[in-house]
């Protein structure tokens, strides 16, 4: 294993996060402000509670998920795309680097710089409305493997997108959608019984639950059942990944 090489990688998509501040940093966290004056502050007093749980704080787990699977695909998707824009990616092609010590420099990064956010949200709710999360340990766990898992999904969209707007595509018309659909601002067992069938086949409802679970032992799903979904996931983007590299899709000419 070179980890000269997947070090290198690392440092330097987190010296990039560094130079990109405003956005890959403050933009996240005005987000989560803006959010809480808008929804915690004058939708959520006429809510009141959610499962028991206030609605300020019912939705921080939501503004996490929000931020982390959105900065997990843009910071790896990015990553890799532009070395393949610029035509520097056949210097790490040709470095003595394999594919796979390759994407552990770049999904590293992302997930470092996801994990974060996540917490620097996190943080920022502190400030807004109490609460307390039980279960810390496996918030960390769970907000580690979705950034993970979409830091990989962010790597196979950065090496598919052959344009900027393709970038964007997959999060703006697909991903988002999800995460406002799976239950961030509201519990699915809120929805009629057939919008409530409908919801499970969104994976986000998986992994907000869980997710949710880790905060106030409170969720839709089983966080177990959570779990294997997101392993699922996650087994098939590392899977996806090795092909990308094993047949040199869209690196080689």
């Amino acid at each position: 294993m070179n980890y000269i090489g997947i070090l290198s990688i690392y440092k330097f998509e987190l010296e990039r996060a560094r130079r990109t501040f405003y956005q890959t940093i403050f933009a996240p966290i005005l987000l989560t402000i803006l959010y809480f004056i808008i929804f915690g502050s004058a939708i959520g007093e006429r809510v009141g509670n959610v499962n028991g749980i206030n609605y300020g704080a019912f939705i921080i787990p939501g503004l996490i998920m929000l931020n982390v699977l959105g900065q997990s695909i843009a910071n790896a998707s990015f990553g890799i795309y532009f070395p393949r824009y610029s035509g520097t990616i056949y210097e790490i092609l040709t470095s003595p680097l394999s594919g796979i010590e390759i994407t552990i420099g770049y999904i590293s990064a992302s997930t470092t710089k996801s994990v974060i956010i996540g917490l620097l949200v996190l943080l920022t709710a502190n400030f807004f409305v109490d609460f307390h999360v039980k279960h810390p340990v496996y918030m960390i766990f769970f907000l580690f493997i979705i950034g993970l898992t979409f830091s990989l999904l962010g790597f196979i969209i950065g090496i598919w997108a052959d344009g900027f707007d393709k970038l964007q595509m997959i999060t703006l018309l697909i991903v988002n959608p999800l995460t406002f659909l799976g239950g961030s601002f509201y519990s699915i067992n809120m929805l009629p019984g057939i919008w409530r069938q409908i919801s499970l086949f969104n994976p986000v409802v998986y992994l907000m639950s869980g997710f949710r679970w880790s905060f106030y032992e409170n969720g839709d799903i089983n966080p177990y059942f959570s779990l294997i979904i997101i392993s699922i996931f996650l087994i098939a983007c590392v899977v996806i990944n090795y092909l990308i590299f094993k047949t040199g899709y869209k690196l080689k000419k």
